[in-house]
């Protein structure tokens, strides 16, 4: 049996197909994990939310929630203020399946556990104060937000936003979840205090010269994170490119943007790729993410 960590997708199905024929997946002895971002931007969203509700549901795989599948979670509760011409979401949100595909997208986790190995996933990244334990309760904490029956409510009015920026312990009510939220699905940089910065989305440059006034580096760089006993796997960084160091693997290499969609293989600890077609042009101004 292998565990193979896959990409962000983001509406990219045929690259799906594509790759597991290439890693030459078999369905009864393979088990797939994806990094969340299963839909948006793509051109086939709704057979990609398709085909890995098939095979969770079958016992066959298992995903996480990440900003893109948030956001057609919220776009399906009703709010337009962050939607986008850029959205592919259109095909779930006519189709006839739409309230049982979203009954089951909300009730994924934010973090995976692998059941042997010291391995989990998420979709973005983990604050470094935090240990895997502390991850894991607190991602709890929003999941089960989500699985109310006032969760259209709770998303819409309170989860939506970009404060506070900063983890304290003393955190509560909808502050404490809002900072849960992004941390899991949206963080790349913070400072060693767990501050999350939204804006930078580049990959960071080997010689560039840090302002000593600037306290922001990738979340996984951190001497004293408390996360680093246990190999972590997240997508949402496309710029990044390909890492296996710090006790981390990066797996969103770009394949909406014309990069690649990887898989790493778990247990052989062995990187499988396919070249991808272009789908989506970033923003002018902007670097892909």
């Amino acid at each position: 049996m292998t565990t193979y960590v896959i990409g962000d997708l983001q509406g990219c199905y045929d690259e799906l197909q594509a790759l597991l024929k290439h890693i030459d997946y078999q369905p009864k002895h393979d088990f797939l994990w994806f990094a969340g971002d299963l839909v948006n931007r793509g051109p086939k969203s709704l057979e990609c939310l398709q085909f890995v509700k098939q095979l969770e549901q079958q016992g066959q795989a298992k995903t996480v929630l990440g900003n893109h599948d948030l956001h057609l979670l919220a776009a399906y509760a009703g709010f337009e203020k962050f939607r986008s011409k850029s959205d592919t979401l259109q095909d779930i949100l006519q189709s006839s399946e739409v309230d049982e595909l979203m009954h089951w997208l909300r009730q994924q986790p934010f973090m995976v556990k692998h059941p042997v190995y010291n391995s989990v996933m998420v979709h973005a990244g983990i604050p470094p104060q935090w240990s895997i334990k502390t991850a894991l309760n607190h991602a709890k904490e929003v999941e089960d937000l989500l699985q109310r029956d006032d969760w259209k409510n709770t998303l819409v009015k309170h989860l939506f936003g970009n404060t506070p920026n900063e983890w304290q312990e003393t955190l509560s009510g909808w502050d404490r979840a809002r900072y849960i939220l992004n941390a899991f699905t949206r963080m790349r940089y913070c400072d060693a205090n767990g501050a999350l910065e939204f804006s930078l989305k580049s990959a960071p440059e080997s010689d560039q010269k840090r302002h000593e006034a600037f306290p922001f580096e990738p979340w996984f760089v951190f001497p004293n994170r408390k996360n680093k006993d246990c190999e972590i796997f997240f997508g949402h960084w496309s710029t990044l490119g390909d890492i296996d160091a710090y006790q981390i693997h990066s797996t969103d290499s770009g394949c909406l943007w014309g990069g690649k969609l990887t898989a790493y293989a778990l247990e052989s600890k062995q990187r499988f790729s396919i070249p991808c077609a272009q789908q989506c042009q970033p923003k002018k101004g902007l670097k892909k993410s």
